[in-house]
């Protein structure tokens, strides 16, 4: 059974309660959006050490005319990102190596490796690598845009090489860069 539901400029459908974003994000259409052709080989892109994660970036919105950004995250045994909310764009992760537990508003699901988990915007979540090998995933954001965020509060990795432990200080700097790109660290997942 398939329901649509027409929200602003957004038609969501849901299949078997799952729910799958149609694209039209604020007046870009396909149509419309200046999009380029690339191929972005395996190992490239732009790519930033952040909270002990690497984050390559994949897409962006100035590839994509804005339409959404894509980015190759690899997260250590442990890793993840504290609690979160994101006011601007909805996130999606496809999970390619490992298992990483998701935490937003009263659910807790584990997701291996083919598994797809959407988040709308406005939803409190964080993830963690609850397996002992390095979780590998693809995440798109939509609208495009976030995806600096990783390249701006992050350092720049260096190929080849894993990304440094967490330094605590770096929460300070996460904090000023997500206010930037509408996001907010919170205390816990509600």
């Amino acid at each position: 059974m398939v329901d649509a539901v027409r929200q602003a400029n957004t038609t969501i459908l849901v299949w078997a309660g799952f729910p799958q974003v149609r694209s039209v994000v604020g007046s870009h259409t396909t149509e419309e959006a200046q999009m380029t052709f690339g191929i972005v080989a395996a190992g490239e892109g732009q790519a930033a050490w952040l909270v002990g994660d690497t984050y390559t970036i994949k897409a962006t919105a100035e590839s994509t005319g804005g339409l959404f950004g894509l980015v190759e995250a690899s997260v250590p045994a442990g890793g993840g990102p504290p609690p979160h909310v994101h006011s601007r764009e909805d996130e999606a992760f496809y999970l390619l190596d490992g298992e990483l537990e998701f935490a937003t508003e009263g659910t807790l699901a584990v997701a291996q490796a083919g598994d797809f988990v959407y988040l709308p915007r406005g939803s409190v979540h964080s993830f963690r690598n609850i397996g002992l090998l390095p979780a590998r995933m693809l995440v798109l954001v939509t609208p495009g845009g976030f995806e600096r965020f990783f390249v701006e509060a992050g350092r720049p990795a260096r190929r080849g090489e894993q990304a440094p432990p967490v330094d605590p200080a770096d929460f300070a700097r996460v904090a000023e860069f997500s206010e930037r790109f509408g996001a907010e660290l919170v205390g816990r997942v509600a």
